[in-house]
């Protein structure tokens, strides 16, 4: 890696973060004529935000197997006869976000994420980013056939690792510079125009100029202080799933100027994690600190009750708002627990050597282990619950099944299995948070509108900085897609932007 001079180097655009939205806006800045400059407050061993700790879904529309192909040739080589990908139509990513979100989504954003999504996905497989189907994590084997759902069909290899290694060797390869450990401090302005950024560079405060910027540094889900002021109490002691650098310290530059927030800013990501994970992400686990088979089981608070209807939906249209309700329970914690019959479906995060589990051959041994849980309740409520499942409806977890339970205070509508197959095994979980939902509000061009609605000259961003997309909830492989697609967009028009205030520079000079 070799040192930037800082107070030398001249870059057209300046892109403050080094996740996949901020890669992503430097390297259309540069195919778009620009030159331009990554700042990144963490260290080299630590870059790529919260990009790092994904496990790589990717939601784009598709009409069939022959978009697949488009963007994963490889695929052809394989035996897909076997594989029924079905179809991700926008019109069924379009119902998707409207229904989780509440239809509070953004709809212009959304409508350039959804329109945008194939386009984007060849995009980045141009990048060198390889892509795979998610057999075993959006298709299981039924019959002999894997079947597709939840709109996932291509998955990134090896998740958010690989893939930050395919944009950092391509934005190496077109010669973008990364500083890092040079956080950003400041938006410098000349009038009303977005002129650089202030950033400490080794306990020195350096200026840099530019004729665009582009946020793509995150939201405040690191900042135990805004998590509960925004959030809500108890936040500030929810552990954070990825990055330690997200700060909130983008958001706090752009509204110090008069910058519009936007969005749900008391809503976020948050997932089940394992309850003895740090309080930060382990760049070694990764995603794998996360538990999302809660459907195949049942989930469990202090109180030996359960709190939640584990079978509304796929885990990929849930995990991302159980994951908040976790921290509602007394003592900030849950159990799933689950019976031999699914073992076999729970994906790989189940076996790493750091969980934190409890197994038994009974149910009454398994209730003694459960830390925390009133043990005669629990006992209670696995009877009642076993009593409830109607066995009479096939169980199948490729589609939303309606093996249900009647009766309950809480039924479950899919997927609801007695609790009767030793071993037993439980695993323990807190609430885990990825991202926050509020952020700055944008046009369609990602120019950072201002308190009174006009565009911000010079100042653009994307990724989770921005808000407006994500409302109550959030559907799997949607973070990456609106990164690619929006820091795309954003380097693109930054670009043209630096271009045009070069030429009005060189026209007044």
């Amino acid at each position: 890696m070799t040192p930037i001079d800082l107070r030398q180097f001249q870059p057209d655009v300046i892109v403050v973060g080094a996740g996949n939205a901020a890669l992503s806006a430097a390297i259309s800045a540069q195919e778009n004529g620009a030159r331009p400059l990554i700042v990144e407050a963490a260290p080299f061993e630590e870059r790529g935000g919260n990009s790092h700790y994904t496990g790589g879904a990717f939601r784009f529309a598709y009409d069939g197997v022959d978009d697949l192909l488009e963007i994963c040739p490889a695929m052809a080589e394989e035996d897909l006869t076997q594989i029924d990908f079905g179809t991700y139509t926008e019109e069924q990513y379009f119902d998707d976000m409207f229904e989780l979100t509440q239809f509070r989504t953004d709809p212009e954003l959304c409508e350039i994420l959804v329109r945008s999504s194939k386009e984007t996905a060849k995009w980045v497989a141009q990048q060198g980013v390889k892509m795979w189907p998610g057999l075993g994590r959006q298709a299981y084997k039924v019959d002999g056939k894997f079947r597709f759902w939840g709109g996932l069909a291509l998955h990134i290899s090896g998740g958010g690792p690989e893939m930050l290694a395919a944009l950092y060797a391509r934005a190496e390869v077109l010669g973008i510079p990364v500083a890092y450990e040079t956080p950003a401090v400041e938006l410098l302005r000349d009038g009303d125009r977005v002129t650089g950024v202030a950033v400490m560079s080794k306990g020195e405060r350096v200026e840099l100029r530019a004729g665009a910027v582009v946020l793509a540094c995150g939201g405040f889900e690191s900042n135990p202080e805004m998590r509960a002021r925004y959030l809500g109490p108890g936040w500030d002691l929810a552990k954070v799933r990825g990055t330690r650098f997200n700060m909130g310290a983008g958001l706090r530059m752009a509204l110090a100027i008069g910058a519009r927030s936007h969005g749900n800013w008391s809503g976020c990501h948050s997932v089940a994690w394992d309850v003895n994970a740090p309080p930060f992400g382990d760049l070694a686990i990764g995603d794998q600190f996360q538990k999302h088979n809660y459907p195949y089981g049942i989930l469990v608070n202090a109180k030996g009750e359960r709190y939640v209807n584990e079978g509304a939906n796929f885990h990929s249209h849930t995990y991302a708002k159980y994951g908040g309700e976790i921290l509602k329970q007394p003592g900030m914690f849950a159990w799933q627990v689950f019976d031999d019959k699914t073992r076999h479906l729970l994906r790989g995060e189940y076996r790493i050597r750091r969980v934190t589990k409890v197994e038994s051959d009974t149910i009454d041994g398994l209730a003694e282990q459960l830390d925390g849980v009133d043990t005669e309740a629990f006992l209670r409520m696995v009877r009642d619950f076993n009593a409830a499942c109607r066995t009479d409806t096939p169980f199948d977890p490729n589609v939303r099944d309606g093996r249900r339970t009647e009766g309950l205070a809480i039924d479950k509508t899919n997927w609801a299995n007695p609790i009767d197959t030793p071993p037993f095994h439980a695993y323990h979980v807190t609430t885990g948070i990825t991202f926050t939902f509020g952020g700055l509000k944008v046009t369609t061009d990602t120019a950072v509108e201002s308190e009174f609605g006009a565009p911000i000259a010079g100042l653009y961003a994307a990724g989770e900085i921005v808000g407006g997309l994500f409302v109550h909830n959030y559907a799997s492989g949607t973070g990456l897609m609106s990164g690619a697609t929006f820091g795309r967009i954003a380097g693109r028009n930054a670009a043209r932007h630096a271009q045009v205030a070069d030429t009005e520079t060189r026209a007044t000079a």
